[in-house]
């Protein structure tokens, strides 16, 4: 257990525990007092006389601070952890939070860049263009003339979250020690999932270098727009890139909508994404509305690469048939790529789980156009696993609440936009641009070593076994040698014994015909004593079989007993 907490601390543990027991179960309540105890703070924690309703929880989350506003981003990601009720009203969670003034943006502004804002740049708004939780936005003007956003982290809140994630953590490890939901969930790991999120958000330059990467990647489509950084201009706290002018997803207008080609928009952004999860392995990972713009040119413009998501070749791999049989309507298959790609836990359930994927499948199959939604069937196929005892990899989850993300917009830009004909559509593509990939120069250059360092031992290799072949010495160990030998053996025999049988039927048949003075019931002898020979060969090697033959075992184990 973590140190006791500082006196400066008591307040912030309580507002913590007060809302774990608001929103937890009757388990978390239990063990209250005890948490106080492990944590030396004097009474025992009270749940509120009310339960709580799901509506509320973003509310108190953004009552408690900015981690607390990216914790509830990251648990609507977590249906394996929350019911749905909880997910939807934490996806309505926004960073719509009161702006800073604007002399700690300045301060901020020269301390970083190490120059008055009036010499770096010729204009600079002192209004906000929209303030979030863990940093502003402020549209300005270069000495170039070039228009950009520039986006100023918070003064003091990288101490704010670490004091609130060491809270965190001690309150997860208790849990997850003394409680049953905590040995299911494992409160740590998931902690520990949002630590790396939520401090590689309040680096900056890993986000300008996500610009970086993501305008690469989709340099292919004309219609995605992603801002270019200026590096010169950025810190770990101050982020210059350019300004895309448009309108948020969510604003546009009915009326607006007919004036712009939704198909060709919302079947490039699908399609982008695509490439990105099954290709890059390197993807946005919360394109809600509100971080997708309409652009003034009537192009899409992807911002906040704050929270991005990488996936190894194999992961890609997997996702990619998920997706595939999702979209087919494969039920088995569905749940069979779940299972690989999960982490089977001791009481896993695989009947249950199996039961709920088909279910989800098949009514995604039978669904309308308007009530398809391919991120949303990830998600239950998560939560489904979640509560069947697999434990989900975060890749999962993020997967699900990107696709959920990505059908509204698809939507938003084209009601008819149909995600599992896309997928369909993209499918020979995405497939050819993973073997374009597989044999780039990179991996040719790979195999090419490989099969040098192969070539360059391959004759000291030879010579080793034929050294040791011309010594004698030569031996070919094979796993339980004795027992496989004999295994063999018991086969050529019944093979040999099943084709004297076979013999003596078929020479017994013929010799019915042969008219003999020797009859035995009024057939000829000499094929009736074929006959009950081969019967009783039949008979002894059945009984051989069933009584004397060893039970089945793996090699390796010790010599069975005999039946």
């Amino acid at each position: 257990m973590a140190t006791k907490l500082s006196p400066e601390n008591l307040k912030r543990y309580r507002d913590i525990t007060w809302l774990l027991l608001k929103y937890g179960n009757s388990d978390l309540v239990k063990h209250a007092g005890n948490l106080d105890d492990a944590l030396g703070i004097d009474g025992d924690a009270v749940a509120p006389e009310t339960p709580a309703k799901a509506h509320e929880l973003a509310d108190d989350l953004e009552k408690l601070g900015p981690a607390f506003v990216k914790l509830g981003q990251v648990l609507s990601t977590r249906p394996d952890f929350l019911p749905p009720p909880y997910i939807e009203a934490l996806s309505r969670l926004q960073d719509n939070c009161e702006p800073v003034s604007f002399a700690e943006i300045e301060r901020v502004v020269v301390t970083e860049l190490g120059v008055r804002i009036s010499k770096a740049f010729s204009e600079f708004n002192q209004v906000p263009v929209a303030a979030a939780s863990l940093g502003q936005i402020h549209h300005a003007l270069m000495r170039d003339g070039r228009e950009v956003a520039v986006k100023v982290q918070r003064p003091g809140i990288r101490e704010v979250i670490i004091q609130d994630l060491q809270i965190l953590s001690d309150v997860a490890d208790f849990y997850d020690q003394h409680t049953e939901a905590g040995r299911r969930y494992e409160y740590g790991l998931m902690l520990d999932e949002f630590r790396k999120s939520i401090l590689d958000e309040l680096d900056y330059r890993k986000e300008a270098h996500n610009l970086e990467t993501m305008k690469r990647n989709l340099r292919e489509f004309d219609l995605i727009v992603v801002p270019a950084p200026i590096n010169d201009f950025s810190t770990s706290k101050v982020l210059t890139m350019d300004f895309i002018q448009g309108k948020k997803i969510t604003s546009i207008t009915p009326l607006e909508l007919l004036e712009i080609d939704g198909a060709p928009l919302a079947e490039q952004a699908f399609q982008a994404y695509l490439k990105q999860i099954l290709v890059d392995g390197f993807f946005h990972a919360d394109p809600h509305p509100g971080n997708v713009l309409l652009t003034s040119d009537k192009k899409i413009g992807l911002l906040d690469l704050g929270m991005v998501a990488r996936l190894t070749p194999s992961m890609q791999g997997k996702l990619l048939q998920l997706i595939l049989a999702i979209s087919e309507g494969r039920p088995d298959a569905t749940a069979d790529i779940a299972f690989d790609i999960g982490t089977r836990k001791p009481k896993f359930d695989e009947l249950s789980c199996r039961k709920q994927i088909a279910d989800l499948v098949q009514n995604h199959v039978g669904s309308s156009i308007g009530d398809m939604q391919i991120g949303r069937v990830v998600l239950n196929i998560t939560r489904a696993a979640g509560d069947s005892g697999i434990r989900v990899p975060a890749e999962l989850t993020m997967l699900g609440k990107t696709l959920l993300n990505l059908d509204q917009v698809g939507r938003t830009l084209y009601p008819d936009f149909d995600p599992n004909a896309s997928v369909r559509r993209n499918a020979a593509n995405i497939m050819q641009q993973r073997m374009l990939k597989d044999i780039s120069p990179g991996h040719m250059f790979t195999g090419i070593l490989e099969a040098k360092a192969f070539a360059e031992k391959f004759p000291s290799h030879i010579n080793k076994i034929l050294d040791l072949a011309s010594n004698n010495n030569l031996s070919i160990k094979v796993i339980d040698e004795p027992l496989l030998v004999d295994s063999f053996q018991k086969v050529a025999n019944r093979i040999s014994l099943s084709l004297i049988l076979a013999a003596l039927i078929v020479g017994a048949a013929l010799l019915m015909r042969v008219s003999t003075k020797f009859t035995i019931l009024g057939y000829p002898g000499l094929a009736i004593l074929c006959f009950i020979a081969a019967a009783a060969g039949g008979i002894a090697m059945a009984i051989q079989i069933q009584f004397y033959d060893q039970r089945p075992q793996k090699f390796g184990t010790d010599k069975a007993q005999p039946k």
